[in-house]
């Protein structure tokens, strides 16, 4: 029996994988998250053979929930499911250690699978995930990225520099070298430029 928690903000997608996933393999489901924040708490609390979390959700997002997962947890078995496989986020994501992407498309009976690979110690990466993040043309750093994404959240450089543990001048020489790479005049506007290519 391999025991999951499920976090994604999608309530009927969550549910559903929910009610299925057990109908699909030796599954169990200890609980659900319907946000990042919440993740972490019932990762840490029910401390399950697999965690399953969406890339994307609001405040706290999958990259967040895991690294901060990590602190406290760091040989835990995560599967993150995805609707787009941007290169920048897939390289984050394996350099915390996660251990499988699947596309959010993909069928219940994929997830049980995959789910019971990790589990088994292995790694599984979608080949229509590893495809898309093979083309990398993004010329941020990671850390570029990391202050363009808090940007892009509305946040301001003070806050950007408490979230990222840097001084308010090294956000702003990150801003400045974004725009430098994106030709564009402003730190939002070099956020929304590099969204729409994918690259955060």
């Amino acid at each position: 029996m391999t025991t999951v928690v499920l976090a994604d903000d999608e309530a009927l997608l969550r549910k559903a994988m929910a009610a299925l996933l057990p109908m699909e393999g030796d599954i169990t489901v200890l609980t659900e998250a319907a946000d990042g924040e919440a993740a972490v708490q019932e990762t840490l609390r029910h401390r399950p053979d697999v965690l399953v979390i969406d890339l994307e959700m609001p405040g706290v997002d999958g990259l967040g929930a895991v690294s901060r997962i990590r602190e406290t947890a760091p040989r835990q078995v995560i599967l993150m499911l995805t609707r787009h496989a941007r290169p920048g986020v897939l390289r984050k994501a394996l350099k915390l250690g996660v251990q499988g992407f699947v596309s959010k498309s993909a069928e219940p009976a994929h997830i049980a699978s995959v789910v019971a690979t990790l589990h088994g110690g292995k790694r599984w990466i979608d080949p229509d995930v590893s495809a898309l993040a093979v083309v990398d043309d993004c010329p941020l750093t990671d850390r570029e990225v990391d202050v363009l994404r808090a940007t892009s959240e509305g946040y301001s450089v003070a806050d950007i520099a408490r979230q990222l543990h840097l001084a308010e001048g090294t956000v702003r020489n990150y801003l400045s070298t974004t725009m430098q790479k994106t030709q564009t005049r402003t730190r939002h506007d070099a956020a929304r430029y590099a969204r729409n290519r994918d690259w955060l």
